[in-house]
């Protein structure tokens, strides 16, 4: 066997045309691995869940989530007839109807049949006020970057004389009916090292995007320069942004010709801003005037003071070891709603300004189970009569759709439907203990009194401050719980369940102790008697794949089969392939000696071995993934392969980062995992 990369030699890689993502050779390669897995997987279980998983997605009783813009409530819908979807209108009160009549705005299936394009509905950026136009992002294929185009709301017809910018990772915001804000990463020294926009330009109508000023730009090392219009001040706020990194920035609030002085807040605070109010959430401990805030903490101040130099803030919340923030957004006339996390269970609080300060009001009627989660129903805030939106739901209840209006309980706009039998099913909560005595949470659905050899569904995440809910999973509870199985949500830091404190343990080194939760959960399934290592079956994507890559070579006899989706491996070169340099805030940088140092010990790429048993492996990937460059995937599988490993690869030419490009990719991708995952841990 020739010499394959390891911890030796790291940068000795026979597989770099393996990233060559629409290379003649590669694709051939890829092309005939996934025909291979398609063959030994899809037999009459993988049809069965293909199906099942498309009639819940296409199912035309699921939830409209809706936003509402100048009096309507905007949607976008697929189903099996629209598989691209549609952009439709309807009026509230015909929302709240069992049969609503919705407006078709724009038929994107019809758009791509005339243009010959495999266009993805990427969103749209409305003009505050009147609305009657668009800004709508367009995708090829499901990447991240997109087409910008002008719609006509009026005429329902794109424009072709108005503002369009090519294909690009590309944010734009209106500023005025002929003047827009554009931060693209298109043209010449326009992009970041991450591949994201260094600059902020201010494009008028009537004139060419190249010849746009730039009115502010970052260093090329930065992650990427970005902009927000307040519109409601007048004249409308510019804060244009500087994002050094993933979890660092600076603001500067200044005007459409060009930026005022930075915003003086420590560069890992979150803020948000309105024309009269700021709120700031510290991420590390923040001293001023002879005040600790916590991390955090979230402070609200009166934006005049501040910016005469007062640092009075007024405490509004405070974390706790298991209490954290969620998320917190400004509402109408400066109410700041604050969303939070108590033991996993939601809290939210609008505190009101009055005079001399902001005063709490909770709000009431939502569940303290499962999830609730709250966002305003208009786009934009200075059009806000303060009616907010709740979805809630937990692991055996299907989501319900809720408004809240100032005053009153909220009230139910739409019930999910139920997509699989939860008779004898039930939910616990339970502890497992990591490799340096941290207590780790997870969540069991399943059977009562499951036990012995259960089928387990193992997944996790564990990284970016993102948390896992427990939510309800129609699929997970069709394909797997309602014949017998049992599913399990592990709770490992890295992710946000408790916080920054949270997040920063399972952060860079602390990535590592991560990994370690996971393997700790799905040990404790065993201690605790549910199953046994043969019988779990681990699934996770994205920075999950990456943790799944390090379950295979750091932990394989805690597994019986794994599914590694859309996954970061190769620890040593993802700086360099595609938008893997914005991470280095969350893994490292692998140039740096004392960054390589903890990074190659979870490099599964280099720490695969030929002569340790690892559990059979799905390494799933989109060669559309513009984001984390499905060379990872093909590498790792090509690696495994030829030490004599069982390792899978599925690749289909599309779909972005995530499952598919539509919900017949979606249903054909998660249910291959699923066969694979039964296959392998002998559940038939």
């Amino acid at each position: 066997m020739r010499h394959l990369p390891d911890l030796t030699s790291p940068d000795d890689d026979p597989h770099l045309w393996l990233e060559d993502i629409d290379g003649e050779k590669a694709v051939a390669w890829v092309d005939e691995q996934s025909a291979k897995t398609m063959a030994a997987f899809s037999g009459p279980g993988f049809e069965r869940d293909r199906d099942a998983l498309l009639t819940i997605m296409d199912s035309p009783d699921k939830l409209p989530y809706p936003s509402r813009r100048a009096g309507h409530l905007y949607n976008f819908w697929i189903d099996a007839a629209h598989p691209k979807g549609l952009w439709r209108r309807t009026t509230l009160d015909s929302f709240r109807s069992d049969t609503p009549k919705w407006e078709i705005v724009l038929d994107l299936d019809a758009l791509a049949e005339a243009e010959g394009e495999d266009w993805i509905w990427a969103g749209p950026e409305t003009f505050p006020g009147t609305h009657d136009r668009a800004l709508i992002a367009l995708s090829r294929g499901g990447g991240d970057a997109t087409v910008i185009r002008e719609f006509n709301m009026e005429t329902k017809a794109f424009l072709p004389d108005g503002f369009t910018i090519p294909e690009a990772k590309t944010d734009v915001q209106w500023y005025d009916r002929d003047t827009v804000i554009v931060c693209s990463a298109l043209g010449e020294g326009m992009a970041t090292t991450a591949g994201y926009s260094r600059t902020v330009r201010i494009w008028r109508r009537g004139t060419n995007l190249d010849d746009a000023p730039v009115m502010y730009e970052v260093p090329e090392d930065h992650l990427a320069a970005g902009a927000e219009v307040i519109i409601e001040a007048t004249p409308p706020i510019v804060v244009y942004e500087d994002v050094i990194g993933f979890y660092d920035g600076d603001d500067y609030p200044g005007t459409i010709d060009g930026p005022g002085p930075r915003l003086d807040l420590p560069t890992d605070a979150g803020k948000r801003m309105t024309p009269t109010a700021l709120a700031v959430k510290p991420r590390t401990p923040w001293t001023i005037n002879g005040t600790t805030h916590p991390a955090d903490a979230v402070l609200l101040i009166d934006h005049d003071a501040f910016l005469a130099g007062s640092r009075d803030f007024q405490t509004v919340f405070t974390p706790g070891e298991r209490l954290s923030i969620s998320h917190f957004f400004w509402m109408k006339d400066d109410a700041l709603m604050v969303c939070a996390l108590d033991e996993m269970k939601p809290k939210h609080t609008i505190w009101r300004r009055q005079a001399g300060g902001w005063t709490p009001e909770d709000v009431t009627g939502l569940p303290d189970i499962g999830t609730a989660h709250v966002w305003p129903m208009d786009t934009v805030r200075g059009e806000s009569d303060g009616t907010l939106m709740a979805n809630v739901d937990d692991p055996l209840t299907p989501a319900s759709l809720l408004a809240i209006t100032p005053g009153t309980a909220p009230a139910l706009l739409k019930r999910a439907p139920a997509h699989f039998d939860a008779s004898g099913l039930t939910v616990t909560r339970h502890e497992a203990i990591s490799t340096d005595g941290a207590r780790i949470p997870y969540v069991q659905v399943g059977p009562e009194g499951a036990n012995g050899d259960a089928p387990v569904h193992l997944e996790g995440y564990g990284g970016f401050g993102v948390p896992l809910l427990p939510h309800y999973g129609a699929g997970i509870g069709k394909t797997w719980l309602e014949r017998g199985g049992v599913s399990v949500t592990a709770n490992i830091r890295g992710g946000g369940e408790f916080g920054t404190a949270w997040h920063e343990a399972g952060r860079l080194a602390g990535k590592r102790l991560s990994h370690d939760d996971f393997a700790a959960v799905a040990d404790d399934l065993v201690k605790r008697g549910i199953t046994v290592p043969s019988r779990i079956a681990a699934e996770g994507g994205s920075n999950g794949g990456h943790l799944i890559a390090n379950m295979l070579t750091r932990y394989p006899e805690r597994f019986g089969a794994l599914f590694c989706t859309i996954p970061l491996i190769d620890m040593r070169r993802y700086t360099k392939l595609l938008a893997g340099a914005s991470w280095m805030a969350e893994y490292g940088d692998p140039d740096k000696s004392e960054d390589w140092a903890y990074l190659s010990k979870m490099s599964a790429y280099h720490t695969a071995k030929a002569d340790i048993a690892y559990p059979p492996i799905l390494i799933a990937t989109a060669r559309k993934d513009d984001r984390v460059h499905p060379g990872h995937a093909r590498k790792m599988t090509a690696k495994l392969q030829e030490m004599g490993h069982e390792a899978w690869l599925y690749e289909p030419p599309a779909g972005g980062h995530g499952y598919g490009k539509d919900n017949a990719e979606r249903a054909a991708f998660t249910a291959l995992g699923y066969a694979f995952l039964r296959d392998k841990i002998g559940w038939e």
